[in-house]
Formats: structure tokens, sequence, C-alpha cells
């Protein structure tokens, strides 16, 4: 089953007066990139918090934040004086400037970003593990949406390829009919300008064939249907991560289909190369979000 790159996952704990919230959003990417955002308690376990996220995620460009709340007194806290005054004059300079009043200074300064900060910059380890497993129920609940979107994403695939296959079917049944019509354009052409009785039937037949064998494109479709086959054999597969391996496969049905194109020299056929470029192109769109 195909996974996608793009969900959402959260989840929240509660022990005592600590709430722990980890929310994580992931994106379509083509390595693994991770905005953390995160307490400066966890700022040890950054290292441990990536190498989770990708362990599970693999590939996609992630957007993570996880809170560590305080509901209670039950963690002293430092207020960095310097840093309030520093606001404090940036503050009351620009309220003088636009003429403001500066009534409750001091509740203003509170919330700016570290002022106010933990006295203690490390968790515990019994608290480090209560942040581990509320970021694998996030991370799980992630991969869930991932699970849900990747199905859609694999009926639709499914039907873009089987519509490629129908036209390819299509431009195998006028193909005979196309080489009958380049043989009679052909003939018909010599027989006008050259008069029939001039035309040496042998020398003629050489060069009919040299000149279809050019324009043959039986060993394209044949590889062709290889690829749309090798591309559902893919989507069967147990492994989780396969997006690149399926764009690969698309490429080179592309190149098939454009060589076809390009040879066929028929205008009933371009319409069923036009149709299959246009599926083609609507499976690239929907692969780039296949992890």
């Amino acid at each position: 089953m195909l996974k996608s790159m793009t969900g959402f996952g959260r989840a929240e704990s509660t022990r005592g007066e600590t709430s722990i919230v980890v929310e994580i959003k992931s994106l379509n990417g083509k390595q693994f990139e991770v905005n953390l955002k995160f307490s400066p308690l966890l700022k040890p376990y950054e290292f441990d918090i990536r190498a989770l996220m990708q362990q599970v995620l693999q590939r996609g460009t992630l957007d993570a934040t996880i809170n560590i709340r305080q509901n209670g007194a039950t963690r002293p806290v430092v207020i960095n004086t310097d840093l309030a005054k520093f606001y404090y004059q940036s503050i009351t300079t620009l309220a003088a400037q636009l003429e403001l009043p500066q009534t409750d200074m001091l509740n203003v300064l509170m919330k700016l970003p570290e002022v106010v900060s933990p006295a203690t910059e490390q968790i515990t380890e019994e608290e480090w593990k209560d942040v581990e497993v509320t970021i694998r129920q996030a991370l799980n609940d992630l991969d869930d949406h991932r699970l849900n979107e990747g199905q859609m994403l694999e009926a639709d695939l499914q039907q873009r390829i089987a519509n490629i296959e129908t036209y390819m079917l299509k431009v195998r049944e006028l193909d005979p009919l196309r080489k009958d019509r380049i043989r009679q354009r052909i003939e018909g052409l010599l027989a006008e300008h050259v008069g029939k009785e001039n035309v040496d039937a042998n020398r003629l037949e050489q060069e009919l064939i040299f000149y279809l064998e050019k324009l043959d494109i039986s060993e394209e479709l044949s590889r062709l249907e290889n690829h749309l086959r090798y591309f559902l054999e893919i989507l069967r597969e147990g492994e989780a991560a396969k997006g690149k391996k399926l764009g690969f496969v698309l490429q080179e049905i592309g190149r098939e289909i454009n060589t076809t194109g390009s040879k066929a020299n028929d205008a009933g056929i371009q319409q069923w190369v036009v149709l299959m470029k246009d599926e083609l192109e609507k499976a690239k769109e929907q692969v780039l979000n296949v992890l």
C-alpha cells in the first residue's frame, strides 16, 4: 500500500502539572527536512527527536512543534532582568514616539520571549520518556493520515495506468492500417510521377521494408506495456517508501510514449499519444506526493 508524504499528527499528554503538546505537519519533499520548534528544555534531546522522526516518516518536509507547559509552580523560574530592561527602554521609546499609553508595562514585559525561563535548562530522564512517548503518538497519528491519503493516491495511479494501457491498445489497433496507408501513398506517388510500368517491384519492396522498419513502433509499444506492468507490480510491493522508484518508471513510460508519437507519423495515432501524455502528467503529479 502507498503512503502519502502529506499529513498532520497531534498528541497531548499530562502528568501532574506538566502538559506536553506535539504537533507535526508533513508535506512532500525529495529528502527528509524538518523545521523543529521546541522548548529550550529539550535542547539536549534535539538529535534524538530528529532521528526518531526520520525513522518513522523517512521522507518529506516537516514542521514540528513540541511545547512543554508547567501548569503550576512546580518548577522555579528565572527572570532575565537585563533583557527586560532592554525591552522596556525600546517599548517606552516607541510608545513616546507614537504617543501611546504606557500602562501595565510589567505584564507586557513578562510575556516577551525569554524574559521568564525555567531555572533549569534540562528535564529529567523520566520527563524525557513522557515527551518521547507523546512524540511517537503524534508520529503514529500522522502516519495514519499518510496511509489514508496513500489509498486515494494508489487508486488514482492505478486508473491513470489503466487509461494509458487502453490508449496503447488503440494505437496497436491502428498500427497495421497506418502501414497500409504509408505503402499505398508511396506506391500512388510513384505511379503518378514515375509511372507504374517504370517501377522496379523488387527494389520498391526493399525500399518499403526499409522505410517501414524506420517507422515501426512495435518495440516501443512492447516496452511501454512492460513498464506499465512493472509500475503496477511496484504498487503491490510491501516496502513503504517507493515514490522515487515509481517516478523513475514513469520517466521510462514517457520516453516510450514520446518515441511512439515521433515515429508514428499518423494523425489518428497522435491523438491517442496526446491522451497518453495527459494521463502520464497527471500520474507524475500524484507520484510527487508518494513517500
